[in-house]
């Protein structure tokens, strides 16, 4: 679905010089993508609720999706031109149209797991083994997917073990409220709802097997070298939400949760916590720091590279995609070299 937020009366002039409010006529259109009611996507909420696309000139459309898969392709198909996914997605997309990777999200390694309901999973702690033959509802080719198959290495048990069934996350949580599968791979909110409402609990995250699962900062590459001044912008204001919600910790909380009401997801006061809590988010200087190749391959480029390792592996793709190819960290540099739109960044 296409939401377009307009800006609203642009009368007030900003601290950031050269960022002031632009009239709503001199505003540039752009085309942005996120999944809604995801935690590392409150930063686009945060900047159309508070006007700050307007601050740097921007009228964006959003285009959202459930998951990454069906987002990259329409990506593929020129639908977006910016935006945050998976890393997974991001790979995927790197590895068949070139789509850039600009910066990260969070760190979602704890927030994407495979769960087990309560019944079967002490057994299935005592004895991994015993979850051969058992049937695992996820997403596939996406960062639970990552996530859940390197939590049954650790566990000794190969991808042949299991029986894989591929649904949507909603369809996921459904099934096992319903007691129609023990093992599921979700992604945060998703891992509290089964908590809370499906007598289910963490039985392995990402972190737990020591898969690093980054959110992905995204771009077409035919709209990043066409305009790089407009990536740079988005990156600012992204970043913007990031340091605004380090700086006002209950607000954020209490936006997130207005942002997960619209997205039809309704959350916890103990799960709103756990995702501020178990997902760090990366202000500029971060950004920059992770994505430097000063002393070899990034911390980013080592991230991703194990995942598309992973995709070749299972067949997604052929080959893994260098880093060098497709994580570019130009645009982030952009928003440094610029006073006005670091400041802005960094919300001075």
């Amino acid at each position: 679905m296409k939401m377009t937020f307009k800006a609203m009366a642009l009368t007030t002039v900003c601290a950031f010089g050269a960022y002031a409010p632009a009239q709503a006529q001199d505003l540039t259109p752009i085309n942005l993508s996120y999944q809604p009611a995801l935690y590392w996507a409150l930063p686009f909420h945060l900047a159309t609720e508070m006007d700050w696309w307007a601050e740097v000139g921007l009228d964006p459309s959003f285009t959202t999706f459930p998951a990454g898969a069906p987002q990259i392709a329409a990506a593929q198909a020129n639908d977006w031109d910016v935006g945050g996914t998976g890393s997974v997605p991001a790979v995927l997309g790197a590895a068949r149209f070139g789509l850039k990777t600009i910066g990260l999200t969070n760190d979602e390694s704890k927030g994407n797991a495979l769960m087990a309901r309560n019944d079967v999973i002490e057994q299935f702690r005592a004895d991994p083994m015993s979850m051969k033959g058992e049937r695992v509802l996820l997403t596939t080719n996406s960062t639970v997917d990552f996530a859940t198959r390197s939590c049954l290495q650790k566990f000794g048990l190969s991808q042949d073990d299991v029986e894989f069934v591929n649904l949507g996350q909603a369809q996921v949580i459904t099934a096992v409220i319903a007691n129609e599968g023990k093992l599921a791979g979700v992604w945060a909110p998703n891992t509290y709802t089964l908590q809370e409402k499906a007598d289910s609990d963490y039985l392995c995250s990402g972190a737990d097997a020591g898969a690093i699962v980054p959110g992905a900062l995204v771009v077409r590459p035919g709209f990043a070298e066409e305009s790089p001044e407009l990536v740079a912008k988005v990156l600012a204001t992204f970043l913007r939400g990031v340091v605004w919600s380090k700086q006002n910790p209950e607000k954020a909380r209490e936006m997130l949760v207005d942002f997960y009401s619209e997205g039809g997801v309704e959350i916890s006061d103990a799960a709103v916590n756990a995702e501020f809590d178990l997902r760090p988010t990366f202000p500029l200087e971060e950004q920059l720091a992770l994505m430097s190749r000063d002393a070899g391959a990034s911390d980013v480029d080592q991230w991703l590279t194990a995942i598309g390792d992973f995709m070749t592996s299972v067949g997604t793709t052929e080959s893994t995609p260098a880093a060098e190819d497709y994580i570019d960290n130009r645009f982030m540099q952009m928003v440094m070299d610029d006073p006005v739109l670091r400041a802005f960044a960094n919300n001075e």
